[in-house]
């Protein structure tokens, strides 16, 4: 039996991150395709850790900067390796490549976290964005000496090629999934306009970007639409809500801190509208997703749609302008006739770009076809691939082996 292990920055949480629900997504088209398939991590596991028992996965923890790792992925011998996100990559594809050669390597960056940065820096000091930072410099070093690399968003596909200069092969572009049973599911459960009340926001409140919009939204958005009626409420849910985020509750101005969302999906499809002022970020939202799987309609900022609406309408509205954006809030959460017209538009967009059938079958093929490549010069017939692999496992091994000794030391 063919196996995959996937190395996660965590363990999973499907109900506090998209980036949760997207990796068993991925671990599930791999094992219905008969792969054996192995989760480990050397993070600590938390209340909304996934119970990977129950999905017939076996997980294992490992140890950061420890021999230990080498002894397990020799006695594994795992066809492909996953790494969820660049800094695991780092950490581990070295031992990997000394004691599982033949395995084939595979990045799912979940998204760009140098664009992400370069655009959280552009906001904050208020100037352009500059894509070629320092974690520009790892993580696109990362992308070179994988053999595969998953990318969630059209947009940041483009951004490699040009930017970049990344062969298209090497990249696979992989947004959330969704199934036909699931779309029908949608639309039979959906509530109509006049079950549903007042605005939603959602998200992980660790996540930087979401405590921006929050803020954004606090100070300029939420004064508008409240002044013109105020009846309505906005209600924030998320996983992680400090007290700097608890501090913004408000009755007074319907401005409501209401904690974790079990099920983001069932909780999103009471409300009429979801918010998504987000100023900057990367790959696709997971809320805006799950909103359209709610059936409720989004107000989208440009950076929140980007990659969202591929040759479809857009779910809702995008603006970028706090005046703008409130206005036209209040017109689609009053509007009926409107509101209903957006919100039917779920299952053309579901279907249109999100459909994991093709996705999934696409991706089998590719990484059969990695497997089936057992010569380094036919897989790996890049000389900065090479290169690469050859500096940077020089510079984090022995990174990796003097935090060892010194750890070893200090027993």
């Amino acid at each position: 039996m063919k196996k995959l292990l996937v190395l996660g920055n965590n363990w999973p949480e499907p109900t506090t991150t998209a980036a949760g629900s997207r990796i068993l997504q991925l671990l599930k088209i791999f094992q219905n395709d008969g792969y054996e398939v192995h989760f480990a991590s050397a993070a600590s596991k938390t209340a909304y850790s996934i119970d990977f028992n129950q999905l017939l996965i076996k997980e294992q923890s490992i140890v950061l900067n420890n021999p230990s790792f080498d002894l397990y992925i020799k006695d594994l011998q795992p066809e492909l390796v996953m790494y969820d996100r660049f800094m695991i990559e780092e950490q581990y594809s070295w031992r990997i490549r000394e004691n599982s050669p033949e395995t084939k390597h595979i990045l799912d960056t979940e998204d760009l976290h140098f664009l992400r940065k370069a655009r959280e820096e552009a906001v904050k000091k208020k100037k352009d964005v500059n894509l070629f930072n320092e974690t520009a410099m790892r993580e696109i070093a990362a992308i070179y000496r994988c053999d595969l690399t998953l990318i969630i968003s059209k947009v940041e596909c483009e951004i490699l090629q040009t930017s970049f200069q990344i062969d298209s092969d090497k990249l696979f572009y992989l947004p959330f999934l969704v199934n036909e049973a699931e779309i029908a599911t949608i639309m039979e459960y959906a509530l109509p306009f006049k079950a549903r009340a007042h605005f939603v926001m959602i998200g992980n409140s660790l996540h930087q970007p979401n405590y921006d919009a929050i803020l954004f939204m606090k100070k300029e958005i939420w004064p508008q639409i409240r002044n013109n009626d105020p009846n309505v409420e906005l209600h924030i849910y998320g996983a992680y809500q400090t007290q700097k985020i608890l501090q913004l509750n408000d009755k007074k101005s319907g401005f409501l801190i209401k904690g974790h969302a079990s099920d983001a999906i069932e909780t999103i499809r009471k409300y009429r509208l979801l918010l998504a002022p987000i100023r900057y970020g990367a790959g696709l939202k997971g809320k805006i997703f799950d909103a359209m799987k709610a059936a409720t309609p989004v107000a989208m900022t440009t950076i929140a749609a980007e990659g969202m609406f591929e040759n479809t309408a857009t779910y809702g509205f995008v603006d970028d302008d706090p005046v703008n954006y409130a206005q036209k809030c209040l017109q689609l959460y009053n509007s009926e006739s409107e509101w209903q017209s957006v919100s039917l538009e779920n299952s053309h967009i579901l279907k249109s770009n999100y459909l994991g059938s093709a996705f999934a079958k696409a991706l089998l093929t590719k990484t059969s076809q990695l497997i089936s490549y057992k010569s380094p010069e036919i897989n790996r017939n890049n000389f900065s691939s090479k290169m690469l692999n050859y500096h940077s496992n020089k510079a984090t091994k022995f990174m990796s082996k003097w935090i060892e000794e010194r750890n070893a030391s200090q027993r």
